[in-house]
Parts: structure tokens; C-alpha cells; sequence
């Protein structure tokens, strides 16, 4: 069957692979559509330090299921439309024996640390299922960055009386804005583009500030009436952006950090302790993000279309993705085809 590899640094080809023997307690997936996502760019530019090289990249997943395996329970039916959580757990780490195991120490994600589901079929462990109800294997590609997002909301501890700074409107940062919003915070969405900007108050953010042209500090104080954000979320992974998220957060504020720095970043640690804050890391998503978003997206609210940039063919993926490399800033997502 036909997959996705990427061999080298800026080397990716379309190769044959061997069709996926069935376990007793897997699911064989025929995958639709697989987004690719930022550490798949980064990957492919060589600066992934996590990839085990070569892989097949894709965890951004939207499928139906074509056969199950003997005891697989009978919630999971051929034909039915899922998603996939694309993250193991080894239930023995410190996270896992807290509960929390999406940030599992041992953990492989598909298309990172283990080969992904950019490729005709997948067999995974029934447990990695998800339903997706009514949406369509299109909208599901779009369902685990968005979760990633949803789930540093959660651990923002977001209410209806804060004010949240989302740094980064791409499809994590939209994740944010949106749950955000859905708890009642006044949203403020920070890009250095207008478009993103743009989508961003459709899905939620009530203020924009486009960090290239307009004065990030003054507006902030401006729409906080002095105090800054309560939450600052930081999803683009900059030196420059985490500064900002803990400079502008208010005093005793939250800052939540999804973004990984591709270099080492200076901080003002004074502001850690004068303004007491709480600085908590944010990794992959808990199984009811998912829900979450799934809930969220089977409302027929989101933009879904304006949140995918293409649709590409696997022929077309090393194209699409020297496009993206090219200008970083203006793609959400790009589906690949697998059908």
C-alpha cells in the first residue's frame, strides 16, 4: 500500500509498504484525510529533535474503520467515522500514575517517535479510537490540534472573569481562542497576521493585536484597564513570545506554554516572583479535549474551511509542504488525501 516517508532533511517520498496485519484488539483504519502539523515541518527541515528518522509522519487523523479485531468491543463498528489519539502511555511514569497521561514520559506519538498514519491503512489498539460522531473524515483531521489547544485552557483554569492573551493563531492557538470563549473569558488573539487575526475574532477572540505593527504592551494595558491578562497561552514556540507571555501577564497571573523554543530563551526571573506567578507546561490532550472538541465542532459553528489552507494528493505533500516552509505564517492546515 501506499504511504508518506520522509527519508532525510527536505526528503520526502511516496514508497510502498507492507499492508497491516490485524490484532485481536486492534481496529483497522482506512485513513481519508492527515494534517500535517507543525513538528511534521519541522521534521521535514531537519529541526524535529524528538523524530526518530525515517518515519512516516501524520497524527492528525480523519478515518473510518474497516475491520475490527476479535475483542474489540462492539461500540467500534465498520464504517463508523473516527479520529485518533495519537500518543501512547506506559501507565508506570510519574505522569501516568498521576492520572495525567498525556504528558507520559515514555510517550511515542504517531509520526514523531514511531511511524505515523500518513498511509492507505492503519491497525492501532481499539483503546486509540474516537468516535467522531456526525463529522465528516475531513473535519476529524482538524480535531487533535484543536484539542491541544482546548487542553492548556483547561490547564489555564480559564473562568468567565479572565482576560486571556492567546499568542499564535494557528490551528493550537484557534483551539485556545475558542475554549476560551466557550468559558466565558474576554479573549484577546495576538499573530503577526491580519488574516489569521481576522478568523480568530470569528471564532471567538473579542480583541486582536498584531504584534508586528501595533504596540503589544500598550494595547494590552489598554483593554485590561492597566492590570494586563489574567492567562497568557503562548502557542508559537519563540524566545520572543515566551518573553512577551510573561511580561505581559498580570501580577499573579497564569502563563501556559504549549509552544516548544527552538533556542535557549533569557527571562526577567524577577517577574516570576514579584508578580507570583503560576508558569505550568502544557502537553498533547486528555481524551475529554477530544470530546470537547468534537462536541464543539459537531455544533456547525466553526469555520472549517477557512482552517484548511489545501488539500493535497500524497504526491503532492513534499510540494505543498516546501510551500509551507516558505511562508510559515500563512498556512492553518494541509490535508493529504490518502484515499
Amino acid at each position: 500500500m501506499k504511504a508518506i516517508n520522509i527519508t532525510a532533511e527536505r526528503q520526502m517520498a511516496v514508497v510502498e509498504i507492507e499492508e497491516p496485519v490485524l490484532g485481536d484488539d486492534e481496529v483497522l483504519l482506512r485513513l481519508n484525510y492527515v494534517g500535517f502539523c507543525g513538528s511534521d515541518l519541522s521534521t521535514y527541515l531537519g529541526r524535529n529533535p524528538m523524530v526518530r528518522m525515517p518515519v512516516i509522519p501524520g497524527h492528525e487523523v480523519g478515518a473510518v474503520i474497516e475491520k475490527v479485531g476479535a475483542n474489540v468491543p462492539e461500540g467500534l463498528k465498520p464504517g463508523m467515522v473516527v479520529t485518533v489519539n495519537p500518543y501512547t502511555n506506559c501507565g508506570k511514569c510519574a505522569s501516568c500514575r498521576n492520572g495525567r497521561v498525556n504528558a507520559c514520559e515514555h510517550n511515542e506519538t504517531l509520526g514523531v517517535q514511531r511511524n505515523g498514519a500518513m498511509r492507505e491503512r492503519i491497525a492501532l489498539p481499539w483503546e486509540k479510537i474516537i468516535p467522531a460522531g456526525l463529522l465528516t473524515p475531513r473535519t476529524c483531521a482538524l480535531i487533535e490540534p484543536m484539542s491541544v489547544g482546548f487542553h492548556a485552557v483547561s490547564r489555564a483554569q480559564v473562568t468567565d472573569i479572565d482576560v486571556v492573551l492567546v499568542i499564535g493563531c494557528g490551528m493550537v492557538g484557534m483551539g485556545a481562542v475558542v475554549r476560551s470563549a466557550q468559558r466565558g473569558a474576554t479573549v484577546v488573539a495576538a499573530d503577526i497576521d491580519d488574516e489569521k487575526l481576522a478568523l480568530a475574532r470569528q471564532m471567538g477572540a473579542g480583541y486582536t493585536i498584531n504584534t508586528l505593527t501595533d504596540d503589544v504592551h500598550a494595547r494590552l494595558q489598554e483593554i485590561t484597564g492597566g492590570f494586563g491578562p489574567d492567562v497568557v497561552i503562548e502557542a508559537v514556540g519563540s524566545s520572543v513570545t515566551y518573553q512577551m507571555a510573561v511580561n505581559e501577564v498580570a501580577f499573579t497571573g497564569r502563563t501556559v506554554c504549549i509552544g516548544y523554543a527552538k533556542t535557549e530563551v533569557s527571562f526577567q526571573t524577577k517577574f516570576f516572583v514579584q508578580k507570583e506567578l503560576d508558569i505550568r507546561g502544557s502537553r498533547n490532550a486528555q481524551p475529554s479535549d477530544f470530546r470537547a472538541v468534537i462536541h464543539y465542532l459537531e455544533k456547525g459553528t466553526c469555520p472549517v474551511d477557512s482552517l484548511i489552507s489545501k488539500v493535497v494528493k500524497p504526491e503532492e505533500a513534499e510540494e505543498a509542504m516546501k510551500e509551507w516552509a516558505a511562508q510559515p505564517g500563512r498556512v492553518f492546515r494541509i490535508l493529504v488525501d490518502m484515499q
